[in-house]
């Protein structure tokens, strides 16, 4: 777990216009961001996506970083943004990685998560390559805040709903972000703050058990992890988050095809192809309500150029069904955990993510596992801890925290802010 230097919930207030950009696992997306000062007004936000090509995923810092700063400087040119060296364009940066940070504008890299593989930066100061690569175009921006996306999440929904208590991303990745008492947080002993401030903390929680020696492990999970990109890492997020289902569930049939008891006398090459299904093919399954299942069936031919008889659907029907499901109790295990530590009865949990928000039986399938895990009465009526809709963390929650950050470096609270 990450200290993230974001102190306290934004008050709803927080004002001015600031840059962001995201690194996401397809595109990245560069925001110009303008707070309205108030809860009650709506943000106004001006953005581009840019496909991140594939070999930069497996190349090299440099490649990495010119690229994001060659975007940043056609989205400041297009736009006509203008900034100077005094008073230059103020960055959010959103790197969705575990980052270690001394100060909310520096990150070192522990591991790249994601599929992800660049050499050259873990173990270094992600954020401060990042502004050398900048100065070096001499563009006049100044990185002032870097952001996990769930505390993105978490920032960006208190902004206009006070009833947050967490952000969390059920996506491609697995991970959770809630407030902290500094008092608590042991890595922060001389920090110098007062116990009862609060501090955002980056939960990482997809790393959660890579000793291996808590999470039931099935055969499927321990191929999903053998072949990733880097075994033994995100064990919990390999059981769970949207990037790795469709892998599992591909997985077993291939074992129910090589002892001979589904597709029988086809061709299962495409089947072995690793990833050939992704998590919404599992959400189409479980959600097909066409007669006989035929569009399950279509899925099959036109995806894996597999004939799938009236047994093999309901099998994997029924497969897809088992996978989210584990996937959905597991995502409640660590809300729940938080909530018991910090004794939080009621309130929201932000969920970005397209598992959260487009599978059609996550939320309930939560909430059913929170109620458990937590001991609610069966009869309480409403559930007291709800899963809702994140506002945008990696784009507004950049430019909320980066507000904060800025309203705090004028007032001198330099706790965590390095001189601007």
């Amino acid at each position: 777990m990450n200290v993230t230097w974001v102190l306290g919930y934004p008050t709803g207030h927080e004002q001015g216009s600031f840059l962001t950009v995201d690194l996401g696992g397809t595109n990245l997306r560069v925001c110009y961001i303008t707070l309205p000062g108030s809860r009650d007004k709506e943000f106004e936000v001006d953005q581009q996506k840019y496909k991140l090509p594939n070999e930069i995923k497996s190349g090299t810092a440099e490649q990495l970083w010119d690229f994001l700063s060659d975007c940043l400087q056609k989205f400041v040119e297009e736009k006509g943004l203008k900034g100077t060296k005094k008073e230059p364009i103020y960055l959010g940066f959103t790197f969705s990685y575990p980052a270690l940070q001394e100060y909310i504008d520096h990150g070192i890299l522990q591991t790249w998560t994601k599929g992800f593989d660049i050499k050259g930066v873990e173990g270094e100061n992600a954020a401060g390559q990042l502004q050398e690569a900048l100065d070096k175009r001499q563009l006049p921006i100044k990185m002032i805040a870097l952001i996990n996306d769930t505390t993105g999440a978490m920032i960006a929904s208190a902004y206009k709903d006070p009833k947050t208590i967490m952000g969390v991303i059920f996506g491609t990745g697995c991970n959770g972000a809630y407030m902290e008492q500094c008092g608590k947080i042991t890595k922060l002993k001389d920090s110098g703050l007062p116990s009862d401030t609060l501090m955002a903390i980056n939960c990482e929680y997809g790393a959660f058990d890579n000793a291996r020696r808590v999470l039931p492990l099935t055969p499927y999970d321990e191929a999903v992890d053998r072949d990733s990109p880097r075994p033994g890492e995100q064990a919990w997020e390999k059981m769970s988050a949207g990037l790795y289902l469709g892998e599992i569930f591909r997985l077993v049939l291939v074992d129910l095809a090589e002892k001979g008891l589904v597709f029988k006398d086809q061709d299962t090459t495409k089947l072995r192809e690793a990833y050939a299904l992704d998590t919404g093919a599992l959400s189409a399954i479980e959600d097909d309500e066409s007669p006989k299942l035929s569009e399950t069936r279509t899925l099959f031919k036109d995806v894996l150029s597999l004939d799938i008889t009236e047994p093999e659907l309901e099998l994997c029907r029924r497969l897809a069904e088992l996978i989210a499901v584990r996937g959905a109790r597991l995502c409640a295990c660590g809300v729940a955990a938080i909530c018991s530590r910090n004794q939080i009865s009621s309130g929201h949990v932000a969920a970005d993510g397209s598992v959260a928000n487009k599978h059609p039986k996550f939320k309930r399938r939560w909430g059913k596992a929170l109620g458990e895990l937590l001991d609610w009465p069966k009869d309480q009526g409403e559930d007291p801890v709800v899963l809702t809709s994140a506002e945008d963390g990696s784009g507004i929650g950049a430019a909320v925290i980066a507000a904060m950050t800025l309203e705090r470096a004028e007032k001198g609270q330099r706790a965590g802010i390095r001189s601007f």
